[in-house]
């Protein structure tokens, strides 16, 4: 179960928050402002943190900025009812993963809170290796018996990403949300271009298949 910390100077939205997440399964807690989720964070192991901007002592963006001072992986999710673009570009500059404007649909938001768990748990496991394959994340290389291959971002991603969960089927939506972003403007097809090329690329790879479902999505078989 993933430990999430609230951050928000408001308590009925913390509250709220809180509630929806623990009913998705969550374990939550909540700090009021900034400088109290450094507190916290200090005692806790946390796996993710939603958090406001406009808080009193530090705010959202101090907040963010000093976390990643000495930690790049945690997942941040900030929801503010500031959306000007400059806005937004200061929370991503600061280092959020994901900005979400309030009022927030509880749903998205436990969509968003999921991808990004995702993520983080897929950028934890810096390696898979199946038979003589080797998918290293920190090089983003597959090494094989035929050969060493550097591969770009969204491509290693996706290969990762289905290597991690042998047999379980994707909808392009999941992965387009979790590869791509939510906000993409890409749409579906984009993976069906990527799974393509990443199929020619490992035509002669005995250990994986990457096999389409139909009339769902697509996912991994190990052969070995």
């Amino acid at each position: 179960m993933a430990n999430i910390l609230v951050v928000d100077d408001d308590r009925n939205i913390r509250k709220l928050i809180s509630a929806y997440l623990a009913q998705s399964g969550y374990s939550t807690f909540c700090a009021a402002n900034g400088a109290e989720a450094l507190m916290m964070m200090d005692e806790r192991h946390f796996d993710m943190l939603i958090v406001d901007v406009m808080m009193p002592e530090v705010d959202g963006y101090e907040l963010t900025s000093d976390i990643r001072g000495v930690d790049d992986k945690l997942p941040i999710l900030m929801v503010t009812a500031k959306d000007a673009l400059e806005d937004k570009r200061r929370g991503f500059t600061s280092g959020v993963d994901d900005y979400m404007t309030k009022p927030i649909d509880l749903d998205e938001m436990c969509m968003r809170v999921a991808a990004l768990l995702r993520r983080a748990k897929i950028s934890a496991e810096h390696k898979i290796e199946i038979g003589e394959v080797c998918i290293d994340s920190e090089s983003r290389t597959v090494a094989t018996p035929e050969g060493m291959f550097s591969m770009p971002r969204i491509e290693f991603d996706l290969l990762f990403k289905l290597l991690s969960y042998p047999q379980k089927i994707f909808t392009r939506r999941q992965l387009m949300d979790e590869i791509w972003g939510m906000d993409s403007d890409a749409d579906e097809r984009t993976v069906d271009v990527h799974i393509k090329r990443l199929r020619e690329k490992f035509a002669g790879c005995r250990e994986f298949e990457i096999v389409t479902v139909r009339g769902l999505g697509y996912k991994a078989e190990r052969r070995i």
